[in-house]
C-alpha cells in the first residue's frame, strides 16, 4: 500500500507541474463555442445592475453558476492551491470539486491536502472524487471519498482516454455500470458521473439516465488534453510507447459543445459542462444551450499561482462578462438566459445533422 501510495503521489506531482508549465490544451479540435452565437437584443428593457446570476445547486444558493472543477490534492504543493481555491469558493459562493482522493485513501497522512477544502468552504457545495476503475473494483471507496471531506456529492470520474495513455494506468471499465447502480442505491450523496476531456455521447447518457444517474459533467474535448498531459510525462520517463500513444491521441474526445448538445437534448440530465469553459461568454452559451452550471479549472488552477488575489480578479472577470453577456441579450436571470434563441453553424451544425439533432431547434425560441 504504500508503494502505491508513493506511485499515485509522485503522479500528482508530475500532473501538478505539467500543467503549470506547458502547453496542455486540444490543438486541433476546438470546443465549437465559436459556432454558437447568441441572439442580441437591442431594445429589451433589462437594467445591468438588476440582473441576476444566481443558481440553486446541491441544496445551496450559488452567486452564478460556476463550480471549479476537479484539479489536485495529495501532495503539499497541491494542498496550498486547494486551499487558495476553497477560500475563494467560499468567499465568492461557488462550488467546488476536488481531485482524486484516491491518495488520501492509500495514505492517511495526506488527507489534510483535500480536508483544507471542506475547512475553508463549509457553506458551499463541495464533491468529491474517485475514479471508476476504482470504485468498479470497490465500491465501499466511494463511501470513505464523501466521508473524508463531508462532501455533498461526489464525481466518479470517467478517464477512458487517460488510463489507456497513462504509464500507471487501469484501462479497465469491467463492472462499472453496476458498481454506479449500487452507489445510487446506497450512497447518502448525489453522485455525479464525470468525463475528463473526451465527453460523453448521447448513447452513454441515456445509459447513464436508464439506471438511474441524475448528474452528468460532460467534460469535453477542446480544453486541456489528459493524453498531452500523460505524454509529457511518458516522454520524461523515457516511455515511447505511451508518448506515442499520448501524441496520437491528443485531440481524442466529443467537442465540448457537441456532447453538451447530444446530452441536453436527449436526456433530462443536470449537466456541468466543463472542457475549454474560458469565459463568461462561453458560460453564457453553455447555458443557453442546457447546462446547468460550467465548470473551469486550468485558467484557475495558473491563477492560483498568484494567490487569493489573482483567483478573485479572474473570477471577477468571469463573473462581469456574463452579466454583461446576459444584458445584451436581454435576460434578467438564468432561467430566462437558457430561453433565449441562437443560431449554430460550422462544424457543430454538421455534427448536429449527422447525429440526427435539429439545429433549427435552438433559432426558434420565444
Amino acid at each position: 500500500m504504500c508503494g502505491d501510495s508513493l506511485v499515485t503521489e509522485n503522479r500528482k506531482i508530475e500532473h501538478l507541474k505539467i500543467c503549470l508549465e506547458r502547453d496542455v490544451s486540444a490543438r486541433q479540435i476546438s470546443t465549437g463555442f465559436g459556432n454558437i452565437h447568441l441572439i442580441h437584443d437591442s431594445i429589451s428593457n433589462i437594467d445591468l445592475n438588476e440582473i441576476s446570476t444566481s443558481i440553486k445547486f446541491l441544496g445551496h444558493e450559488l452567486s452564478m453558476p460556476l463550480l471549479i472543477s476537479p484539479m489536485t490534492g495529495g501532495t503539499p504543493e497541491a494542498k496550498k492551491f486547494n486551499g487558495i481555491l476553497s477560500k475563494v469558493a467560499e468567499e465568492m459562493r461557488v462550488a467546488i470539486g476536488v481531485g482524486s482522493v484516491r491518495a488520501a485513501l492509500q495514505n492517511p497522512d495526506l488527507r489534510d491536502t483535500y480536508r483544507v477544502i471542506r475547512e475553508n468552504a463549509p457553506d458551499v457545495p463541495v464533491i468529491s472524487n474517485i475514479g471508476l476503475p476504482q470504485v468498479a473494483k470497490n465500491p465501499d471507496m466511494a463511501f470513505e471519498a464523501v466521508s473524508l471531506l463531508d462532501a455533498d456529492a461526489i464525481f466518479i470520474h470517467l478517464n477512458k482516454l487517460q488510463e489507456v495513455v497513462m504509464r500507471e494506468g487501469e484501462p479497465t471499465t469491467t463492472g462499472g455500470l453496476q458498481a454506479i447502480e449500487y452507489l445510487i442505491d446506497n450512497l447518502e450523496v448525489p453522485i455525479i458521473l464525470k468525463e475528463t476531456g473526451a465527453g460523453i455521447s448521447r448513447e452513454a447518457a441515456e445509459t447513464l439516465e436508464r439506471i438511474g444517474v441524475k448528474y452528468v459533467d460532460i467534460g469535453g474535448a477542446g480544453g486541456t488534453s489528459f493524453a498531452a498531459v500523460e505524454y509529457y510525462r511518458a516522454r520524461n520517463a523515457g516511455d515511447e510507447e505511451k508518448a506515442y500513444l499520448g501524441l496520437s491521441l491528443w485531440d481524442w474526445g466529443i467537442p465540448t459543445v457537441a456532447s453538451l448538445i447530444e446530452v441536453s437534448l436527449s436526456t433530462r440530465l443536470e449537466i456541468i459542462c466543463s472542457g475549454g469553459v474560458r469565459t463568461g461568454i462561453d458560460a453564457a452559451k453553455a447555458m443557453s444551450l442546457g447546462a446547468k452550471l460550467v465548470g473551469v479549472a486550468l485558467p484557475l488552477l495558473r491563477a492560483a499561482s498568484d494567490g487569493v488575489k489573482g483567483v478573485k480578479e479572474w473570477m471577477q472577470r468571469f463573473h462581469l462578462l456574463l452579466r454583461s453577456t446576459m444584458f445584451l441579450v436581454g435576460a434578467t436571470d438564468i432561467s430566462q438566459l437558457r430561453r433565449k434563441p441562437l443560431v449554430v453553424t460550422g462544424f457543430i451544425r454538421e455534427w448536429m445533422a449527422s447525429r440526427g439533432l435539429d439545429p433549427e431547434v435552438y433559432g426558434r425560441r420565444q
